[in-house]
């Protein structure tokens, strides 16, 4: 079922006619799908909960760097999600959105000491420990607030995931988790933390992961630690298995979601363990579009461009992993109609600033209405001011309803956010020239 359907030459996004959103807001904006983001969160879901058939009751903590927006959270939360989070600001975003603490895994290498209190308080589900020194700073932090914290620790299993190397995260040489032969320190040192109870086990090896066989090497060497650590007393009684399964952005296959959930049966279905994920591109990822304005079509000795509104500033994954995103007419197109290859880019002074390169696109005029596809993960979130651009609005459709759920901030706005000091302050004109 396509979200971004054709209708009588416009394009919508559900009931909602995407030309008629940019007269309402202004472009460039991005703009939701209710819809898909639950069709793709029920598909994730329920394959879990059929392929383990009773076995483990699985918690579908939605990660929020993927797409923070509160709306978008509260519509999963809606659904049942938990929430995986990186920082403070992403544990305060998923408690205002409705996702209760003991849904809620704190992740991440840099947990701050006020981090770290803030979500004790709170009552979270676990922290998963990325390394010995965090095991020490969380038993200090709930010691201090007279508290037994709960934790899993993060394992990196050492396998390629296959996919971006920005993006991997369960290789030897990658930042992420504790080395599988580091364990026996960490179990060493937990025995002598007593505000800190091993409550089990979590990994995640990446992102954007199509091949399912990177998840069954993860899964069974987590498996095998369990069962390893189980007989040596400890009461393990969780896993994570992180999140990472990716969305197609082009004409690649889609992974196949319920395979997936049976490679987790498999591997470690049959442990008696609380089974916690961590989606997050794929939940949101194809639910969302840019939309941009062409601003000019220019055709240099070489090359044709279309320069757009929208900039590397608005949707940066084309510039910093060299992101393929699909690009199409709001309005479509004869069947027969002629194509050209351009350079879509941007207006930001810089090379980089480009979404697509030799692209084959229908002939495009000035004031054109172009829609960038799989924009719902790492869009927007990702987004800043650079150049003194203002960010794109966030519209969240549902049917034939839309609401913009972040505003375009103004000018003053954004500079509101700034302070001159005091030395730096204008004189006024008759102290600056003396009385005439």
């Amino acid at each position: 079922m396509s979200f971004f359907p054709y209708r009588d030459g416009r394009m919508y996004v559900e009931d909602m006619a995407l030309d008629d959103l940019a007269e309402a807001v202004g472009t460039p904006f991005y703009v939701y799908s209710s819809a898909a983001m639950i069709a793709a969160y029920d598909r994730f879901a329920g394959a879990l909960a059929d392929a383990l058939a009773g076995r483990a009751k699985p918690l579908v903590c939605y990660a929020l760097k993927a797409n923070p927006n509160l709306a978008v959270v509260r519509t999963l939360a809606a659904r049942g999600a938990g929430a995986d989070v990186v920082s403070e600001g992403e544990l305060r975003r998923a408690l205002a959105a409705g996702i209760p603490p003991e849904k809620i895994v704190f992740a991440g290498v840099g947990k701050t000491r006020s981090e770290i209190a803030f979500a004790i308080e709170q009552g979270i589900h676990q922290f998963n420990a990325e390394g010995l020194p965090e095991l020490d700073t969380i038993d200090a932090v709930a010691r201090e607030q007279g508290v037994v914290a709960p934790i899993a620790l993060r394992i990196n299993p050492d396998v390629d995931a296959r996919t971006h190397h920005k993006i991997t995260t369960g290789r030897a040489e990658n930042k992420f988790g504790i080395a599988v032969d580091q364990v026996p320190r960490a179990l060493e040192r937990l025995r002598g933390l007593p505000n800190v109870t091993l409550k089990g086990l979590a990994v995640h090896i990446g992102s954007q992961v199509f091949e399912l066989s990177p998840f069954r090497d993860a899964f069974t060497r987590l498996a095998e630690l369990y069962r390893e650590l189980q007989a040596q007393g400890w009461p393990l009684e969780r896993l994570d298995l992180g999140g990472g399964l990716g969305i197609a952005y082009h004409d690649e296959p889609p992974p196949d979601v319920e395979a997936y959930a049976r490679v987790v049966a498999k591997t470690v279905g049959d442990l008696g363990a609380e089974l916690a994920f961590e989606p997050g591109r794929h939940i949101v990822g194809n639910a969302g579009l840019l939309v941009a304005r062409t601003l000019y079509v220019k055709h240099g000795e070489s090359r044709s461009f279309l320069v757009v509104d929208a900039a590397m500033n608005d949707l940066i994954r084309p510039t910093l992993y060299d992101a393929w995103h699909d690009i199409a007419p709001v309005r479509a197109p004869a069947p027969d109609a002629p194509t050209r290859r351009f350079d879509v880019v941007g207006p930001v002074c810089e090379t980089g600033d480009t979404f697509a390169s030799d692209r084959a696109l229908p002939e495009v005029q000035a004031g054109d209405l172009l829609a960038f596809f799989s924009a719902g993960a790492y869009g927007a979130t990702m987004s800043s001011t650079y150049n003194s651009r203002r960010p794109a609005p966030e519209v969240l459709v549902s049917g034939a309803n839309h609401a913009v759920v972040r505003v375009r901030p103004s000018h003053e706005e954004l500079m509101a956010q700034e302070r001159v000091p005091d030395w730096l302050q204008a004189p006024s004109p008759t102290a600056a020239g003396g009385a005439g």
